[in-house]
Parts: C-alpha cells; structure tokens; sequence
C-alpha cells in the first residue's frame, strides 16, 4: 500500500512539476514569416524557446506553438 501512495504522489509531482510551465500560444498573420514572428516575440518576452505544433493557411495563417524553458529543449 506504501509503495502505491509514493508512485502516486511522484507521478502528481513529476506532473505538476512539467506542466507548470508549459504554455500555449497563437498568432494570426498573413503569412507564414509574419506568424512565425509573432510566435518569436512572446517566447523572447516569456524568456522561453517555442515549438510550432500547428500552422494553418486558410485565408491568413493560424499557427500555434508550446512555449517551454529555454534549458528545457
């Protein structure tokens, strides 16, 4: 039973503890560069890196990225 709580509460804290950060965010542009940018400049004023997870073109660009620490990649 013991060794059940503690595998419950590390996995609670090792869950907690990455998700803390991990933000998402969008941008919506005219053109792949132009989003691409905007995404640029909120990961530098959060101090973080960016991953694209998503671009759409549909009249404009909708593109959407997970922003992490930058010690994190």
């Amino acid at each position: 039973m013991k060794t059940i709580k503690k595998l419950v509460v590390i996995t609670a804290l090792s869950l907690i503890s990455s998700a803390s950060f991990a933000q998402t965010v969008t941008a919506c542009a005219s053109t792949l560069d132009a989003a691409e940018a905007q995404i640029f400049a909120k990961a530098q004023a959060a101090g973080a890196s960016y991953r694209i997870t998503e671009a759409n073109f549909n009249n404009g660009v909708h593109m959407t990225a997970e922003l992490s620490e930058k010690n994190a990649q």
